[in-house]
């Protein structure tokens, strides 16, 4: 049976309390209990967020800081199937110290039952994860097989705590540097989104709800036309820029939410609205590391494009790229593995999905940023965009070293009328077209209107998968 709870709209979200943290999450008076336990432990309720029906579950830190025993995962294993069954989105909000030592081998195999519900659900229906307090063992393991992880700065996320690793490895640690938000935000990625408290990170979780669980439709009398995305270039070619500014002019006003900014942040991936319907955005962004693709942002983009698809989001892929960034380290790292993901990812890709090129597009990360020959939905490019081989200094230089001409008809000409006769012969866009691996080139100022027509001649499919955390 469930019982209508009127809690204040002004429910303290700082409470360890989980009815009051349910409550911050979800709309005024709109919460539901399904399951808790007398003696604490998890709650379950359902309610509205953003006015979308959701399933939440909250651990209770006030009890054994927040550890969970078998039966605690028996109610969590419930929410997520009573999400499942219902096609809801799913949010937890953590705060706990793992499996309870006392239960022993059977909270362990709660825990892994909750696992397998989080993998059963996954692809199929949203799941969100906040993160309020130290979460440890099972319960960072848990969050971090969701969609989105959204961590307030009071949030930690580790395996084993301070003591232990101080035991084991001699090292002297703290919690916050061994997963406070600065570690997960920064260098592991593990964290989506950090707000500054929990009351911001409900709000940004209640965002994203909204943009995953009501993905609405393509309105094109709702396009905003205040603004020319063709702006936001600079004048001069070679001048790096950031591309937020401008994926901002080109989609709705309202609703963006970023991923991820501060890991790999070479790549800007996120979700927003594009006259009234929820798509996902990739873009280089020219204004970190040349806008370079490498291992990380490679590896970060492959898991958007695999989050997108499974919900049954449209993508847009803005390309800005000169390649992948060279290097020992980024051999090392992997980046041959990384990319392959990003092919992988666009390549298995069933949901609608739009290329544009606004600037230059070179090489293999030409390839990897939805290319024509990965099955894109359309690509089109904006007047003077370049896309070729490689950039026309490069090409030019290359057979030029060893010898004073690159080209032995033209023994006089410079490097620089050399490189002009190169972009106007392979490293413009009318070659692209030519040979069709560009639809068409399209006006900055028309790009809104020109994309959500071709987001709606394309078939909406939903790629049939899992979202593995890659």
């Amino acid at each position: 049976m469930t019982v209508t709870m009127n809690l204040p709209s002004s429910t303290n979200a700082e409470s360890s309390d989980p009815i009051h943290r349910i409550a911050a999450l979800l709309d005024a008076c709109s919460l539901r209990p399904l399951l808790f336990s007398g003696e604490g432990g998890v709650m379950v309720a359902r309610g509205t967020a953003r006015g979308v029906p959701v399933i939440v579950f909250a651990t209770d830190p006030r009890v054994m800081g927040g550890a969970i025993g078998a039966a605690d995962c028996d109610r969590i294993v419930t929410a997520i199937g009573t999400a499942l069954a219902e096609r809801l989105p799913v949010v937890g909000i953590w705060q706990s110290g793992g499996a309870r030592l006392n239960e022993g081998l059977a909270a362990l195999d709660g825990v892994s039952r909750v696992f397998a519900a989080k993998v059963r659900a996954s692809g199929r229906i949203p799941q969100i994860s906040v993160l309020v307090g130290p979460s440890a063992g099972g319960a960072a393991h848990g969050p971090a097989l969701d969609d989105v992880v959204i961590m307030a700065k009071a949030g930690r996320i580790l395996v084993t705590g301070p003591d232990a690793v101080r035991s084991v490895t001699g090292e002297d640690v703290s919690m916050e540097s061994l997963g406070g938000p600065d570690v997960h935000e920064r260098r592991s990625g593990v964290a989506h989104v950090v707000a500054a408290d929990a009351g911001a990170a409900f709000r940004e979780a209640r965002d994203l709800i909204r943009l995953l669980g009501a993905q609405g439709i393509f309105e094109p009398e709702a396009i905003r036309r205040t603004s020319d995305p063709g702006a936001f270039l600079p004048e001069q070619a070679q001048r790096a820029y950031d591309v937020k500014p401008l994926i901002k002019a080109i989609l709705d006003d309202s609703d963006w939410s970023e991923l991820q900014p501060r890991w790999a942040a070479n790549v800007v991936t996120g979700l927003g609205r594009l006259a009234g319907r929820t798509i996902g955005v990739v873009a280089n962004n020219p204004i970190r590391e040349g806008g370079c693709l490498d291992s990380l942002s490679a590896e970060k983009s492959a898991w958007f494009v695999r989050l997108c698809d499974a919900m049954g989001i449209p993508l847009l892929v803005l390309v800005d790229v000169p390649g992948y960034l060279p290097g020992a380290d980024q051999e090392g790292e992997g980046v041959v593995r990384r990319a392959a993901k990003l092919l992988h990812a666009f390549a298995d890709c069933s949901v609608p999905r739009v290329t544009l090129v606004t600037r230059k597009a070179y090489g293999d990360a030409y390839v990897a940023m939805n290319s024509r020959g990965l099955g894109a939905s359309a690509v089109f490019a904006w007047p003077g965009a370049r896309v070729a081989v490689m950039g026309a200094a490069p090409a030019v230089e290359l057979p030029r070293r060893g010898r004073d001409t690159a080209r032995p008809d033209h023994p006089d000409a410079s490097c620089a009328e050399l490189v002009a006769e190169h972009e106007r012969t392979a490293g413009g866009v009318a070659h692209a077209l030519e040979i069709g691996v560009v639809d068409e080139v399209i006006e900055p100022a028309g790009t809104p209107d020109r994309l959500v027509r071709a987001f709606a001649e394309a078939p909406l499919i939903r790629g049939d998968h899992t979202n593995i955390p890659l």
